[in-house]
């Protein structure tokens, strides 16, 4: 069963909280980062991204990048920008997206129960990002974003975010560039915290829906902080790190997909009939053509779309990674037909989040950046929870969720 707690948000005051919150550290580069920061003194990006205040080109791994963060985090507290609350509370974020609202729980969870596998993981994580995060961490001694976590949803956790709902959030602000509206309510009232936690101690696990490398980052300097204590106890702050947690059933994971630069020395006639081995090939037209099952997928290739459908046999619907249309692809197209062994590193294929819509990934195609593009139908929350029980890791890009969690509006200190 895991373990929750309440914490002393860092917080924004409600009339600064859309200015100060920003996109997660990950989905932006520097030079992004630094465009929508500028001419806001108060963004986030100044913490997550402190880069910005350098010359472009500065490596972002520059020991004085992370000693930036730290320098400006402790500012925007001097400055008021950020406060911390005087009471241990739990918080409830709600995202808004398409006119469909996920209502999550901001909580600390505990170090050990990541440690001990009690929070689940579906993907492997690069050591690399990994110690990016960590210094993170360790120069600013704070969770400054939180990772993104599904819990098996329940009742009278679904009645206590609707109580906590009906009255007015805390913040209420639509965010750009996404248009997605987010909101954010303060649960201080005792009963309910106990209430929570104590929810929380009869559920038996934590699923990392996004944030693998914020997640583990956190856990390990956790952890690190627990070796390093001669006095350690059990109950110190470190042994806790920022998350929210949402119910599966809320939750929508949406396509990921790949467009690869060659054909590797084939055709485009003899790549089709490769195809025809493992799939039933059926030639769509010059409209964007979407898959519409497990195991449909659509090809993007010659300014025409195609629908792939794999063939009985080619998979295995009882297996919770040969189930996957993730999989179905990676083996049986990038890596038998087109050499594309390591989706990690190779540099003849590259991902597209669902987000962006098809036509990215025509406009990939028809530019001549990209030879072709492959689409495939989403994961469901199901086969996440499924493999990440089943102890299997998925094949690398396999899920993308949205929206992203907005960073800025909690941070969580480890002292």
């Amino acid at each position: 069963m895991v373990t929750i707690k309440p914490f002393k948000g860092i917080r924004p005051p409600k009339e600064l909280a859309k200015r100060i919150s920003s996109r997660p550290y990950d989905v932006l580069n520097s030079d992004e980062a630094r465009a929508e920061a500028t001419g806001n003194e108060m963004s986030l990006y100044y913490i997550i991204k402190p880069e910005i205040d350098f010359p472009a080109g500065t490596d972002e791994h520059d020991p004085a990048v992370y000693e930036k963060a730290a320098e400006n985090f402790a500012l925007f507290k001097q400055k008021g920008w950020l406060r911390q609350d005087a009471k241990e509370q739990y918080y409830v974020y709600a995202q808004t997206m398409e006119g469909r609202t996920q209502y999550g729980l901001v909580v600390c969870a505990a170090v050990d129960d990541y440690m001990t596998g009690k929070i689940k993981k579906h993907e492997l994580t690069r050591r690399d990002k990994e110690e990016d995060r960590m210094k993170h961490v360790r120069v600013n001694n704070a969770n400054i974003e939180p990772v993104f976590f599904a819990y098996p949803h329940r009742d009278d956790l679904d009645a206590i975010i609707d109580s906590v709902t009906s009255q007015e959030p805390e913040y209420d602000f639509t965010a750009a560039p996404e248009g997605f509206r987010h909101r954010f309510w303060v649960i201080s009232n005792d009963e309910t915290i106990r209430r929570i936690t104590d929810i929380f101690a009869q559920i038996p696990a934590l699923y990392i829906a996004d944030g693998h490398h914020r997640s583990a980052a956190a856990a390990l300097v956790g952890h690190e902080k627990q070796l390093q204590n001669p006095n350690h106890k059990g109950n110190e702050e470190y042994n806790f790190f920022l998350a929210v947690c949402f119910p599966d059933n809320q939750l929508n994971i949406i396509d990921y997909n790949r467009v690869v630069k060659d054909l590797n020395g084939l055709s485009e006639n003899e790549f089709l009939e490769k195809l025809s081995e493992n799939f039933t090939v059926e030639k769509k037209g010059t409209e964007i053509y979407k898959p519409n099952k497990l195991h449909n997928f659509s090809l993007y290739l010659a300014g025409t779309w195609y629908s792939l459908t794999a063939k009985p046999g080619t998979y295995n619907d009882n297996d919770p990674i040969g189930v996957l249309d993730v999989t179905i692809s990676s083996n049986l197209i990038l890596n038998d037909i087109l050499g594309i062994k390591d989706l990690r590193s190779d540099k003849r294929v590259d991902f597209v989040g669902g987000i962006r819509g098809l036509g990215e990934l025509k406009r990939r195609v028809d530019s001549g950046e990209m030879k072709a593009a492959l689409a495939l139908y989403p994961v469901s929350m199901k086969q996440l929870i499924d493999i990440a029980d089943s102890g299997n890791i998925m094949p690398p890009k396999t899920t993308w969720f949205e929206p992203k969690l907005r960073s800025g509006l909690i941070i969580h200190e480890l002292a």
